[in-house]
């Protein structure tokens, strides 16, 4: 069986310059005297930004403390070997207690860290249920198979939110408190613990279920929660627009981190007589000790600290740029290297001939 000209024409592009590639084009050739100044032009470049991230990271203030509460290392330390073996700890009360001869320039960002801590493991970072947390109410009772075995309660009620990684929910709190005048009063720090989340997590990603007779802990009846929650999620604020899936902490906490060793925001300060940073005078941050981090050998730290433009304080971003920019500044030289040395070489051969 052969096929006739129209059946062969019919299965054939057009004929014009687009479809049969007749269009003009042109191709760069990357000549010694292209090549050679692109090399040393980027590595200009990159050595010129990573010194400007570099020296604005050093710029950015940063207090930290360690809180872990090993021995000897502070009052937090009665609050670890009470939570020590406990799941969940009892709530205890810690202080940290320091000074500030200058102001620190704001906006500050308080900071918690924890280390040792792999929220990038893989049977970690899938158990939870994301229609769950957009609000579905059929996903609300039918967790997926991935939270186990955080699925279901002793009692056989489905959780919500399911999962390992909203089970281990960051519970410390913290406020701060600042002492104007030696000997006067302790004045407490506004902390806004507003907008502290990823706008599109907030208001895309997390919702919650509809409200049954305007109320959200009857959205949630029929579910339990987390083993480690000692109240459901509908409690977790008084604020209906912070409760619930919209948490900002419990948003915030669902975003995994890609190291063991990590920071998540918990609040900005910001408001009225703080807005221009912490004025000099004595400060002291109460904790409340929570979450147990010693049974894997983690740390847990508080971190005051301002941003920039680029930020926080990232001294990795200046780094990398600046060892591309030197690796092209360097494969530049070898380059001109080798072509002064073939280009003498081929001349001595034309005069030869």
């Amino acid at each position: 069986m052969t096929w006739s000209a129209t059946a062969r024409g019919a299965h054939q592009p057009d004929n014009t310059a687009f479809t049969q590639q007749r269009l003009p084009a042109w191709q760069p050739l990357l000549s010694a005297g292209i090549a050679l100044p692109l090399f040393f032009c980027a590595g200009l470049a990159f050595i010129g930004l990573g010194l400007g991230l570099y020296y604005s990271s050093n710029g950015i203030k940063e207090l930290e403390y360690d809180y872990t509460g090993n021995p000897g290392t502070g009052n937090c330390s009665a609050c670890a070997q009470a939570g020590q073996g406990r799941a969940p700890p009892p709530s205890c009360s810690c202080a940290w207690c320091f000074a500030l001869p200058e102001l620190f320039q704001g906006p500050v960002y308080l900071y918690y860290e924890l280390s040792n801590f792999y929220q990038n493991n893989r049977r970690y970072g899938v158990s939870r249920d994301d229609a769950q947390l957009s609000g579905l109410p059929s996903a609300l009772h039918h967790p997926v198979n991935e939270c186990a075995p955080y699925q279901l309660s002793a009692a056989g009620l489905p959780i919500a939110p399911c999962g390992a990684i909203a089970n281990s929910l960051f519970n410390d709190s913290f406020s701060l408190w600042h002492q104007r005048q030696p000997g006067g009063p302790y004045v407490e720090v506004p902390l806004d613990r507003t907008g502290i989340a990823w706008w599109t997590d907030y208001h895309v990603k997390f919702r919650n279920p509809p409200l049954v007779n305007g109320s959200l802990a009857l959205a949630f009846q029929g579910t339990a929660p987390p083993p480690n929650w000692p109240r459901p999620v509908y409690d977790l604020s008084s604020d209906p627009n912070n409760t619930g899936f919209i948490n900002q902490d419990f948003v915030v906490w669902m975003r995994t981190a890609a190291l063991p060793t990590f920071r998540k925001l918990y609040a900005r300060i910001r408001q009225g007589n703080y807005s221009a940073g912490l004025p000099r005078g004595a400060y002291c941050v109460n904790i409340i000790y929570n979450y147990p981090v010693r049974a894997f050998g983690g740390h847990k730290r508080l971190i005051f600290s301002s941003i920039s433009w680029m930020g926080g304080k990232n001294p990795f971003l200046g780094i990398a740029y600046l060892v591309v920019g030197s690796l092209c500044i360097l494969t530049g030289f070898v380059m001109l290297v080798v072509y002064i040395r073939y280009q003498d070489q081929n001349d001595e051969d034309e005069d030869e001939q």
